[in-house]
Order: structure tokens, then sequence, then C-alpha cells
């Protein structure tokens, strides 16, 4: 398994060396675009639209638009003195709390958290005290250059980080249109749904559901693979070059003027005067 990142969680004066691997992964099946025509998968250049050219990623910055087509560049060393700053600094746990007090809509990614080198004793520790507490701590860490809200909580034998969203990043409920003051529900409506739901109650078995369109797309997929209904691209026609073999070049330059020189040879050439 990949590590992403490798430091320390510290709370109080206990600090433990950790390596940070990423817990999901995605399933979707991904596919490629291709020319109609000919089958070629299609290739995307970052270009200038001023200058009307292909640019080259050492001749890109990076800048924040304050205003409309007005920006702040932000030299590359900057930022790199930042990042370091930064990412210099342990994940400290600032609090501990309890897991339900979070509503779902914080949390983003999930990540293992593994013991470091001589971190085995002190992780062991975390683990059975944030167990047997029924807590999670709240920290912080620097990941890819962003800083990251986060939690560590147990899950089964292991340390379990999941980024969570700042509260700044997190939509206000009023400005989802259409949505105004609750209704009036009718009675017998209600007992229904709700006779509805404690029919359908059971205990959330994850094994129990699966991704049927990717499946189902899989499926598709290998079946025209079986039956040979692909394509292959075109050939590539070869791009002229701009280096040519120069005496080739001038041989076939007299060539072309040869019957050009000889024509005016014949126009120049003065009538003989009769004897």
């Amino acid at each position: 398994m990949h590590t992403v990142w490798k430091g320390t969680i510290s709370f109080g004066l206990v600090s433990i060396p950790v390596k940070l691997h990423t817990a999901t992964e995605n399933k979707d099946i991904k596919l490629r675009q291709l020319h109609k025509k000919c089958h070629t998968p299609i290739s995307y250049q970052k270009t200038c639209s001023n200058c009307e050219e292909e640019v080259k990623p050492e001749d890109i910055v990076k800048a924040y638009e304050y205003s409309k087509n007005k920006f702040v560049v932000l030299d590359e060393e900057d930022l790199e003195a930042l990042r370091k700053e930064n990412e210099e600094k342990a994940v400290e746990i600032l609090d501990f709390v309890k897991l339900e007090e979070i509503d779902p809509i914080y949390f983003e990614k999930s990540y293992f958290l593994a013991p470091g080198d001589g971190g085995s004793k002190a992780y062991s520790l975390l683990h059975k005290a944030l167990e047997q507490s029924g807590k999670i701590g709240v920290a912080k860490i620097i990941i890819r250059s962003k800083e990251q809200l986060a939690i560590v909580r147990v899950y089964r034998q292991c340390l379990l980080m999941e980024t969570i969203h700042f509260p700044d990043e997190v939509r206000s409920v009023d400005e989802v249109p259409s949505i105004s003051g609750k209704s009036e529900v009718d009675d017998k409506q209600l007992k229904t749904a709700l006779l509805l739901i404690d029919q359908l109650t059971t205990t959330f078995d994850p094994a129990a559901y699966h991704d049927e369109y990717r499946e189902n797309l899989m499926n598709l997929i290998e079946q025209k693979q079986a039956g040979e209904d692909t394509v292959t691209p075109a050939a590539q026609k070869q791009t002229a070059t701009n280096v040519t073999d120069l005496t080739e070049a001038l041989q076939l330059s007299l060539e072309r003027t040869k019957p050009k020189r000889k024509a005016a040879v014949k126009r120049k050439s003065p009538a003989r005067k009769k004897a």
C-alpha cells in the first residue's frame, strides 16, 4: 500500500511516528475519448488564447484572480517556502469529541494510519485510549499543500484519519432553492411512511450494496471484446520534418530550374545575320 505522507501525530507530550495510506479507491471505469473518424485517442494541449500557441509547463505561473481579469501572480519560491513552513509541523490533536457530534456532511476522505519506525507502542496506546474512551481526536494536517481539518478514530485494529471540511467550506442550507418552511403533512400519509420505513429497517451491511451500473458496463465491454467488436486507431501520418538533406534539396531545386534556364538562354540568343 502506497505511503502518501509521513510525519507524527501528537497529543499532549506523546508523539507518534505515523505513515498515511489512502483507505478508499475509485472504482469508476475510465472511458477514453476517440476521434470518431479514425478512432485515434484525443489529446489535450494547454494553449494561450492571446498568443494562440501551445504553452509549456515551465512557462506557466500561478495567480489569484481577485477581480475580473485582474490577478496577483504567486512566485513558486514563495509557495514552496509556505509549504515547507507548514509541512514541518506535526499533526497535533487539538481536541477530543464524540463522533456523533460531527454531521456526515463534513467528512471528505479517509486514510489508514500505520505506525512509523519505533512508533508501535505509542500507536497502540492511542488506539486503546480512543477505543475505551469512545472519543475521536480532532487535528490539523497539511496534505498536498492544503491545510486540512481531520479526525483520528479507531477503525477495527487500525487508526483511521478522515479529512473533514472547515465550516466555511460547507454551504448554507439557505442557499438551496425552492426550500421554504415546513408544509402541513397528512397524518394518514405520515403513518404509512413510518410503517414503510419500519418494514425496510435493517442492520447496515456494506457488503449488501454494489455498483450495478459499473458491473453492467464492464459486462458490456467484455461482451464486445469477446465478439471482437473492437477498433484500432488508423496509422498516423508522418509529419513533415523541417530537417532535410541539403544536397538533395539543392539537386531537386537545380533539376526544377533547368527547363526555365534553357528557355531563357534561347530567348536571349541574338538572331544570326544572313550572309
